[in-house]
């Protein structure tokens, strides 16, 4: 009688034990599963995000969701800084909340939020790491855009067309052969560290700030162009005022 108790027991506490550590492996997998259903999902939010950003256009790019991990880039006032975080998904929303690296002064943490059903666009705040009497958080709304490099684009498309010629810009002011030169860059998505040359840009709908680096993007046809613009720049400087400029 008292070996049966004994193996009543002992059957039962190895059943208890099996049972908790089967619901244990069904709660990993249940956790595992929806991070994964999360990641298959978030896969069409990747890309690039453009929109007002305190005084400046900002592009925020997803570039990577693996898992409930999510990677991208920031672009804006001249900095271009990669992010990481987390993303969950709570009622329908994609929550984020993503840091940058912290060894740049202008480093913070973005907080977003992106609706399974409105995919294009993404609103949140960032915060910087430090804050200081030019650096404060900032709340954005941000709209889906990829950015496109097109040669018909802003005041100037004939730099980035055709060879110019001498005539094209030998009477022109020094300022607007700035702004001819620079908007070569600006179609590139070159975003600009100087506040007057992104000022030029950033009302504008065809400029995405896209990248801190264009050399390697520039044609034959722009390099030469540059060449030219620049030494006309440099004329109108030292002799536009003898010509009434």
């Amino acid at each position: 009688m008292k070996l049966s108790l004994f193996v009543s027991v002992i059957l039962a506490s190895l059943f208890c034990s099996c049972n908790s550590s089967s619901n244990k492996a069904d709660e990993k997998s249940t956790a595992k599963d929806a991070v994964a259903v999360v990641s298959n999902a978030a896969v069409n939010l990747l890309g690039s995000y453009v929109g007002s950003f305190g005084d400046n256009k900002i592009t925020l790019l997803i570039t990577r969701i693996a898992g409930d991990t999510i990677d991208g880039r920031s672009v804006v006032g001249g900095n271009d800084r990669p992010f990481t975080g987390i993303i969950k998904l709570e009622d329908d929303k994609y929550n984020v909340s993503a840091k940058e690296p912290g060894d740049d002064k202008y480093d913070g943490v973005f907080n977003f939020t992106i609706n399974s059903k409105q995919p294009d666009v993404i609103a949140g705040n960032w915060k910087p790491n430090t804050e200081g009497a030019h650096l404060g958080p900032k709340d954005f709304t941000l709209q889906r855009k990829a950015f496109k490099y097109l040669t018909n684009t802003g005041q100037y498309p004939q730099a980035s067309e055709r060879l110019l010629k001498e005539d094209d810009v030998n009477n022109l002011m020094k300022e607007d052969l700035e702004a001819m030169r620079n908007e070569i860059f600006a179609r590139h998505g070159y975003c600009f560290k100087k506040k007057n040359l992104r000022e030029l840009f950033e009302d504008k709908d065809w400029y995405i700030p896209n990248t801190v680096d264009v050399k390697k993007d520039l044609t034959d046809i722009e390099k030469k162009n540059i060449a030219l613009i620049k030494r006309f720049e440099k004329y109108a400087e030292e002799y536009g005022d003898d010509f009434g400029r």
